[in-house]
């Protein structure tokens, strides 16, 4: 039984809600000019002697914003620079704490995580992906540095303290019993779709097709690579043009039976005659309105569940409740261990402070 099926509650934290209030407070006024936008050398903010420099926040925003075919405004602007200096701020208190720990990132787990971060590309795509994000490979690197480092001292300090037993998950499961009969079946569904059609999102998709005749090329293309053996969900991550779903192999998560009889008919026939773990031939995708082609798709049937009432001995039904009640956990003590982080560390936000002075001089 997937995840999608049930609950999938994200708990926020408060420092995300206090980013949005700085959004609202920042769009209702003027700011400072372009000397204090956080560029070059200055120093933005300061953690435990840390010194955030103007560059470093530049970089992450030129990373975010690679890409995006609308200008942000300036109010827009100055939230997202703040927003990124707080995350910067969370990411130096965890990368300190695993430094005294020693649960630092090694050489080794970098070059694994950046050889599994490759295998999907060539050389010159990888590199051109990176460059549209405005990174190096030597920026990349000190990110999967940054990003197992924290992985590493959150294993230790959170995930390793949560356990789950048994009475937990048939306790969750009486209180919600109702959310595990399934009214109707579900299909479980992946794709792979090519547009004959040029887009905003071009420059990162590998290979966009920019007419029908090259659709047509790719899609077979891509169906040959599926008949000679390769894995859906990596040959999906590479040439999908469906960026919302190519990240996750293709998935398009639960489909109740009904939401499959209102899709086009060629993929809803395709999807019935699929046995798990099948997929299907080239269809092609009709605009409803003019009934023209509008791009072409091949579709996979991941798993199929029956209606009717799931049962607590289910394993799949265990899983998931057991995954569901361990990231509850993670999320409070991770919100709790963040902010015993903070109230230990001496930090100085130079930028939000700015950001208050100019706001009231303008009152």
């Amino acid at each position: 039984m997937r995840e999608e099926t049930y609950l999938n509650p994200i708990l926020k934290r408060w420092r995300n809600v206090f980013s949005l209030a700085l959004l609202g407070l920042l769009a209702a006024t003027q700011f400072f000019g372009c000397n204090n936008s956080g560029s070059g050398q200055d120093v933005m903010a300061k953690v435990n002697g840390y010194k955030v420099l103007g560059s470093e926040v530049d970089k992450r925003y030129n990373s975010q914003v690679a890409g995006s075919p609308q200008k942000l405004t300036q109010a827009e602007e100055e939230a997202l620079r703040l927003n990124i200096l707080l995350q910067i701020i969370d990411t130096q208190l965890h990368l300190q704490q695993a430094e005294k720990l020693g649960v630092v990132a090694t050489d080794d787990e970098i070059e694994s995580k950046l050889n599994q971060a490759k295998a999907p590309y060539t050389k010159e795509e990888f590199e051109k992906k990176l460059k549209d994000q405005g990174l190096t490979e030597a920026d990349y690197r000190q990110e999967l540095r940054r990003s197992i480092t924290m992985d590493k001292l959150l294993n230790k300090e959170i995930n390793a303290k949560v356990t789950i037993s048994d009475a937990d998950i048939q306790n969750y499961f009486n209180q919600h019993k109702a959310e595990f009969n399934l009214i109707e079946p579900r299909y479980y569904v992946a794709h792979i779709f090519v547009t004959n059609q040029a887009s905003g999102q071009d420059s990162q998709i590998p290979g966009k097709a920019q007419n029908d005749a090259e659709a047509k090329a790719k899609i077979r293309s891509i169906y040959n690579r599926l008949e000679s053996g390769e894995d859906f969900a990596s040959v999906a991550a590479k040439y999908s043009e469906d960026l919302d779903t190519a990240r996750n192999g293709g998935e398009l998560g639960a489909m109740p039976e009904s939401q499959l009889k209102n899709t086009d008919p060629s993929t809803r026939d395709a999807i019935q005659r699929l046995k798990p773990g099948q997929f299907s031939d080239v269809i092609t995708v009709v605009n409803p309105v003019n009934h023209q082609a509008i791009g072409y798709r091949i579709v996979k049937l991941i798993g199929k569940e029956a209606a009717g009432q799931r049962d607590v001995n289910d394993p799949a039904v265990q899983q998931w409740i057991r995954n569901q009640l361990r990231t509850q956990r993670e999320q409070v003590l991770r919100a709790a261990y963040d902010d015993v982080l903070h109230d230990k560390a001496e930090i100085h936000n130079y930028y939000a402070d700015q950001v208050l002075k100019t706001a009231g001089a303008q009152k």
